[in-house]
């Protein structure tokens, strides 16, 4: 029972020296890589840089204790960071100490909202954030977190939060453009795009071995930061108008409660909500990626557990909110992390970081950090999914652009909110007209297929009709109106047959509906009859006097059903193709 609540207990008994071994240089190349990307998404939140590093120490701590994941590597992330930007900057103005302190509350807030969530095991409720939607969101994030990082790119006063408030304050500060953090920014992203893949391949040509190379390969970031700090400082660049990031305090966060204020929780209830899932989605995706290549399996109740922890961590370490970082979480799984410990070893080179090295970053500009986040964000943008996405469905295309275009427009919480309420509205649209097929059997076969789609036999006399969907509110009238419509065609009708193959639930409403069917079949001199329900269906009617009232019979199959009400046709009809090939055929 112990190891369901604390799962560290089932990896801790066999920790072995090679296990250590392999968490140790996972950890020591993610902290690498997370130094300056905590820096940098807490710039990108609109917080100052020690939030972020605060961010990968007991966040890292309790999802490692926590967790069930080997490879999610927590801790501030892009997307994350652009909703709490939009959140906080709701209620506060940037800077402020309101604002800092709406971030602490959204962390908590989306930290309880996530342990509830897990300890009621109501992850699912995460499956109402369709693919199509995220997609198109993280897309649309992606444009905006690029977009918004142009201020510090160019050293113009470039503001807003959206598409039509930051094109039109770029197009009016292009005069205040810094030509001197413009080079040092294209510098620095030419060199990060090419590190990607270039720095580990020139590596291998002077000798390292692949792995290793690999893994080297991946401190471009860090080369980013030391080249630029250091030539920031020698050439005094700030006197050519580079801004830095300045004084980062030194030591570890403090902790405690942030102030209490009613007022400001009820403003961040829904915007922390929001971070909730989509950081719960994210990470949970990344895990049972990961998890799936060593054949492991993640419990994703348990992972909202140990998020809900880390984040309520970070609400109480003066830190902003985390969750799993896909680039960090897939380095770290290449680099062989064996267990969550592998997180919590970052975390201590994190610490030594904030008690060692923080004076060193005094130098280091803005326009490098926000070059990191740059590069972070590109594999966030997947600008061929919507076509494709499109081709296959309209609805989901339909919602994916939606969740786009609000976004991109209007703001994320909005956009979010509206690709999830057009996904539920197309859902009960498509739902409300389900696809009904008139069937007859198929010769030679037991089969009974759509008499539009396949050459099938028919009896006169016998209506049968397969629904595929389950029947509930939205949907019980438009089979009601269709059986009626068979009624009133055909004059010689006697049996309809309703297949249920497809039908996985029955509510009130439809129940009430099969009984206005059955009474009004009755009236007209028809039975109705069922056939293939579904024994939980069965079940559901079972505790209604609807089975007792019902005119016609239940039967096992379609087959069943026919051979029971035209059974010289059935029979004649299962040997007609038999027939059809003991045939003789004549020469051509």
């Amino acid at each position: 029972m112990l190891h369901t609540y604390f799962p560290f207990l089932t990896w801790a008994r066999r920790y072995s020296r090679t296990d250590a071994t392999h968490d140790i240089i996972a950890a020591t190349v993610v902290a690498i890589m997370l130094v300056p990307q905590a820096m940098a998404y807490a710039m990108l939140a609109g917080l100052p840089p020690q939030a972020g590093l605060y961010g990968a120490i007991l966040p890292l701590l309790l999802y490692a204790a926590f967790g069930s994941s080997n490879a999610l590597a927590v801790g501030p992330v892009a997307v994350v960071a652009l909703m709490t930007a939009a959140a906080a900057g709701s209620v506060a103005a940037i800077g402020s100490q309101g604002y800092h302190l709406a971030a602490l509350w959204i962390a908590l807030l989306s930290g309880g909202m996530m342990l509830a969530l897990g300890l009621l095991r109501l992850g699912f409720l995460a499956n109402f954030l369709s693919h199509p939607v995220i997609s198109g969101f993280i897309t649309a994030a992606g444009i905006l977190i690029a977009a918004s990082q142009l201020r510090h790119l160019t050293g113009a006063d470039i503001q807003g939060k959206t598409l039509p408030e930051l094109i039109p304050s770029l197009v009016t500060t292009l005069g205040t453009v810094s030509v001197p953090t413009l080079v040092l920014s294209a510098l620095v992203l030419a060199f990060l795009f090419w590190a990607r893949a270039g720095l580990g391949r020139l590596l291998i040509r002077m000798g390292l071995s692949q792995a290793p190379a690999r893994l080297l390969g991946k401190t471009g970031l860090l080369i980013a930061v030391i080249g630029t700090t250091l030539g920031t400082w020698a050439f005094n660049l700030t006197d050519y108008g580079v801004a830095i990031v300045g004084d980062i305090p030194r030591g570890l966060p403090q902790m405690g409660l942030p102030a209490w204020d009613i007022g400001l929780i009820q403003l961040l209830l829904a915007p922390a909500l929001m971070i909730a899932i989509v950081g719960y989605v994210e990470s949970v995706s990344i895990a049972q990626t990961l998890a799936a290549k060593k054949r492991q399996f993640i419990d994703p109740d348990r992972e909202l557990v140990a998020l809900g922890l880390a984040n309520l961590g970070a609400g109480i370490s003066q830190a902003m909110p985390v969750t799993g970082g896909l680039s960090r979480s897939i380095v770290n799984y290449d680099a062989g992390a064996a267990t969550p410990a592998a997180g919590a070893i970052t975390a201590l080179f994190i610490g030594v970081a904030l008690l060692a090295l923080t004076p060193m970053l005094y130098f280091l500009p803005r326009a490098t950090l926000a070059a990191i986040i740059i590069v972070a964000v590109v594999s966030l943008l997947d600008l061929r999914a919507l076509p494709r996405i499109f081709a296959y469905s309209r609805a989901d295309g339909a919602a994916m652009a939606t969740t786009m275009g609000v976004t991109l427009l209007v703001g994320v919480e909005q956009g979010l909110l509206a690709g999830v309420g057009l996904s539920l509205l197309l859902y009960l649209y498509r739902t409300s007209r389900p696809h009904m097929a008139v069937i007859g059997q198929v010769p030679g076969t037991e089969h009974f297929r759509n008499i539009a789609r396949h050459r099938v036999v028919t009896d006169p006399a016998i209506f049968a009709i397969r629904v595929d969907e389950s029947l509930y509110f939205p949907n019980a009238r438009a089979l009601e109106d269709r059986i009626v419509q068979a009624l009133a065609e055909a004059p010689e009708l006697r049996h309809v047959i309703l297949q249920c193959s497809a039908v996985n639930y029955i509510d009130a409403s439809a129940l009430e509906s099969l009984e206005a069917i059955n009474q009004r079949l009755q009236e007209a001199g028809v039975a109705f009859h069922l056939s293939e329900v579904k024994g939980p269906v069965m079940d559901q009617l079972a505790r209604s006097h609807f089975l007792a009232d019902l005119t016609g019979e239940v039967h096992l199959t379609q087959f069943d059903a026919m051979q029971r009400l035209a059974p010289a046709l059935s029979t004649q009809t299962l040997n007609l193709a038999r027939c059809e090939t003991a045939r003789p055929r004549l020469p051509a």
